[in-house]
């Protein structure tokens, strides 16, 4: 991936080495939305909950108008030199760049995510965000949170290496804000409510679908804008998404698979909905609430 040199992000907020504190922990509705936390060996696991019902359409091409937030104040930028986090501001800024000229297309406005790099804990709007939790999204706030060494237990512990492969985890996150913009977070809350444990569970696994399908959609705009991916890139992304599978982290942990726990898909499922993003190129495409697979 030919990043470098590339536009950096001002949303990103440099917490590192500011020491942690917050509330309980993170969960949806003010809950985090986390890719890492299908992370077993990680996580310290939470359900989450939404009526698939109640956001069937909102991605048929008129779904209501983006919500608009209030930002926070300036952020602390990391270090210039500091490569590891150079790499995630420049893949943020290409979000914000991508998904600014899809929302304007659609008629709306894109209202840019901040990123907060931590080490630890740190306090968000979701309660206290932890390191173990691996990197997750605060409706509350409008931030992502990342710990940058989770990049080294994706490859060297989940093995799967490579810049793309977290270029993948970030949009993933990205994704969960363009939901929360989209209002599937608000019917999420006034869902959980009437939902059993099994129906959570599987109304979670499509939430994570479409954030994947979302990631996709950003591939797919973010090549034809630069033309920076290289050989082997979307392998990476897509061998990411099959590491991080509840079926394999399930095989891997506890030696058997149990569907009906799962709450971010299969390794099929979160390859399936990324290169159906990724191939198409657009929103429409990511409604995972009108399907099973």
């Amino acid at each position: 991936m030919k990043w470098e040199g590339q536009e950096r992000s001002d949303n990103v907020e440099d917490r590192r080495g500011s020491g942690g504190g917050g509330g309980g922990r993170p969960r949806i509705g003010g809950r985090g939305i986390g890719l890492g936390s299908v992370v077993i060996a990680l996580v310290a696991g939470w359900i989450f909950g939404i009526n698939p019902l109640t956001v069937l359409g909102l991605l048929s091409g008129d779904g209501g108008a983006p919500q608009v937030q209030t930002q926070p104040g300036p952020a602390r930028p990391p270090p210039v030199e500091d490569k590891a986090a150079a790499f995630v501001s420049v893949v943020l800024r290409d979000t914000e760049q991508v998904w600014g000229r899809l929302f304007q297309a659609a008629g709306g406005k894109y209202v840019e995510p901040r990123l907060v790099l931590f080490r630890g804990v740190t306090p968000t709007a979701c309660g206290k965000g932890e390191s173990a939790m691996g990197p997750f999204y605060c409706p509350g706030d409008s931030q992502v949170y990342i710990d940058l060494d989770f990049f080294d237990t994706l490859s060297s512990r989940l093995g799967a290496p490579g810049d793309f492969a977290q270029a993948y985890v970030i949009a993933h996150e990205v994704g969960h804000h363009v939901q929360h913009l989209m209002g599937v977070t608000d019917k999420v809350d006034a869902a959980r409510s009437r939902m059993t444990a099994v129906q959570g569970n599987a109304a979670s696994v499509r939430v994570e679908l479409q954030a994947d399908c979302l990631a996709g959609v950003w591939a797919h705009h973010s090549q034809q804008g630069k033309g920076w991916l290289e050989r082997g890139d979307i392998e990476e992304a897509m061998n990411a998404a099959a590491r991080i599978g509840d079926d394999t982290l399930q095989r891997q942990s506890q030696g058997r698979v149990v569907p009906e726990s799962f709450t971010h898909g299969s390794s099929e499922q979160r390859m399936a909905w990324f290169k159906r993003g990724l191939d198409g190129g657009t929103v429409a495409q990511c409604n995972t609430f009108e399907t099973k697979r």
